[in-house]
Parts: structure tokens; sequence; C-alpha cells
């Protein structure tokens, strides 16, 4: 595992993957890191396809969680047992044993693509957004396998998320606008969390730790936080934060930046103050970065629509997402893990705290 000194923080950096094949940590909205923060998980496109794999941060040994037909790449997400991880393929869920490496089939949602998943904080339930021909919308289930449903959006639907306090509530984006909304996990209560129209380029929402209020990003402008129960929302920062991941308290909130890419910084999610951790020194392609509003129709000209739900190499108006930093804490908050192509192939990160 080779190392480098961060030219802007002096921090000494990790480079935790290497070799010819794109290699990146999971979504911003899930740690890669196991407990303890000695081991990791990754996904790499090393053997041809998006498949799941593990590394020791002391010893660098890596092996292979998953084969055969390839993973949604970001949708990889620790089960609270510690030892399970979830992740879908085309249109089923999957639970993977990382000590065994055995695999159980959660549910199956034939002729669907499913995305981005998400678990309830007991470990109970799981969520994940679906499209099927042209239908979209969320599933949720258990993680036994029982009492799954579907339960239908008019447009696309990616990072569905669990409010941390109460597994009745599931919170995702529409995309692409108006963003933020919620629905019970029964499919019962289905609003939208805030009316904007494309003059606001919301992104990233996601909960502010154990304080069950939301915070997100008003593109390029602010970080911002709403209060769950009243809606208000006021201003954190006003700088261009871009994934942002909150601690476990919600008390800092993990960001990268872009246009300008000022590096990782963490931000006091009370007074808004902020300190730089490292560069990330990563491309964070895609032309829409560059402008303060949702693509359009002209804007997607040659390249696939909805890039957050499957991603594609092709795509210059979002991404390729594995291009973006995404950067994410490991659970005792002492460790970053982030995704950078500075050596011209992207590859894992991981920065000290």
């Amino acid at each position: 595992m080779t190392r480098y000194r961060d030219r802007a923080t002096g921090a000494q950096i990790p480079q935790v993957t290497d070799g010819p094949a794109i290699s990146h940590p999971t979504y911003f909205l899930q740690s890669s890191f196991f407990p303890g923060g000695r081991e990791m998980f990754f996904t790499s496109y090393r053997s041809g396809a998006a498949q799941l794999h593990e590394t020791s941060l002391a010893t660098g040994e890596t092996r292979q969680l998953t084969a055969g037909e390839p993973i949604h790449p970001f949708s990889p997400a620790l089960h609270p047992d510690g030892r399970t991880l979830v992740v879908t393929r085309a249109g089923g869920l999957w639970a993977i044993d990382r000590a065994a490496l055995s695999e159980r089939r959660i549910m199956e949602c034939p002729g669907a693509e499913l995305g981005e998943c998400s678990i309830s904080r007991d470990g109970e339930w799981l969520t994940t957004a679906y499209k099927k021909d042209s239908r979209c919308g969320l599933a949720a289930g258990r993680f036994d396998g029982s009492c799954w449903r579907e339960i239908p959006f008019p447009r696309t639907v990616i990072h569905p998320q669990f409010h941390p306090l109460d597994p009745e509530w599931i919170e995702f984006s529409g995309d692409p606008a108006p963003r933020m909304h919620r629905v019970r996990r029964d499919g019962s209560g289905m609003e939208c969390l805030y009316h904007h129209g494309n003059d606001e380029f919301v992104v990233h929402e996601t909960f502010l730790g154990t304080t069950g209020d939301l915070v997100f990003t008003i593109w390029p402008r602010a970080l911002c936080r709403m209060d769950w129960a009243t809606r208000e929302i006021r201003t954190v920062a006003a700088f261009n934060a871009w994934h942002i991941a909150p601690d476990r308290r919600g008390a800092r909130v993990l960001c990268d930046t872009n246009h300008p890419d000022e590096g990782l910084w963490i931000v006091d999610a009370s007074t808004g103050g902020r300190r730089r951790l490292c560069l990330s020194e990563s491309s964070n392609q895609g032309t829409q970065w560059r402008k303060s509003c949702y693509a359009l129709a002209a804007d997607f000209a040659g390249a696939r629509r909805n890039l957050s739900w499957m991603e594609n190499a092709a795509d210059t108006v979002y991404g390729p997402q594995w291009t973006h930093p995404h950067p994410s804490w490991s659970f005792e908050e002492t460790q970053v893990a982030f995704a950078s192509d500075r050596t011209g192939v992207t590859q894992v990160y991981v920065v000290e705290v």
C-alpha cells in the first residue's frame, strides 16, 4: 500500500487499491468500513465487471466477495450485524456473508432494475429503489425476506433512506425535481417535503445523524438543514459543499467540493465553521455541475439519463460517478474513505480525521 502527503494539509494518505481497473468505495450515504476501522469493502471492476471486494488496511490483503452477475456498483451496505453485506443485482437484493462467502437472495423483483439500498438501524428493514418498464418507485420489506411491498412513484427514485429514529419512515429523492419526499414503510403518507423548481438545484439530501433532521445542498451555494417536523429550512454554511455525509450524532458534516474543488471538509453543523481534511485531486466529471440547475432534455443529448440510477461511463451530464470523491466516515469516525482518479484511474483512498 503506497502513501502520499497531501499538498494542502500535509496529511499522509494511503492509497488502498491499485492497478488498471476502476475501484471505489461505496456511495457517500454508506460507510465503506467494517467496525474497528482495520478493514473496508469497495467495488472494483478488476474482474471485468462491478464486484464487491474487501481489504485489510494493515496488510493490503484483498479478496473478492461476489462473482457472476455484476452488482449495482453503488449499492453495497453493511448490515448492523457487522458481517453481512447487502447488494443489489439487476432485480434481486442479496445478503453476502463475508466470512463464509455465502449468498442469500432476500427478495426478487422480476423484470426490474434495483438501485441503492438502505438498512434500518435495527437491521430489520430494507428499502431499495426500482425501475420496471415504465414504472418507478421503491420497495421495502424485512431483512428475512418477508413483508415486501412495492411503493410506486411517478418519477425515478434515488437515495431511499430510513429515518434513523423511526424506521416507519423512508425519505427518498424524486429525480429530478422537486427532490425531497417521504413515505411510510407501508406506502402511506406520501408527501413532498420541499416544493422547488429548476432554479434551486437541491441534491444529496440525507439525515443529520440522530437529530432526525435532514441536510441537503442547494448546489453550489449552500449546505442547508430542514427540521423533519416543521420543514423549516436554514443555511448551515454558504459554500459549495457537494456530496455530504453527517456523523452519527449529527454534529459534523463531511463533504467534498467542486467548481472549484477545494478538497474534503468537515463542517460544524451548529456554527457552519469548517476545516479541510485534504484535497481530492479527482476529475469530478459531469457538465451539469458547472450549472446551478437540473439537466433538461437538451442536456442529455448523447448521454444516458438518470446517471444516479445506473452508472454509465459515457455520460457527461452528472458523471461518471466514479470520478467523484463521495467521502464517507468510518464507524469510529476517525477515518474517511474517498475515491480519486488522480493517477488516471479511480482508486480508493483513506485519510485520518
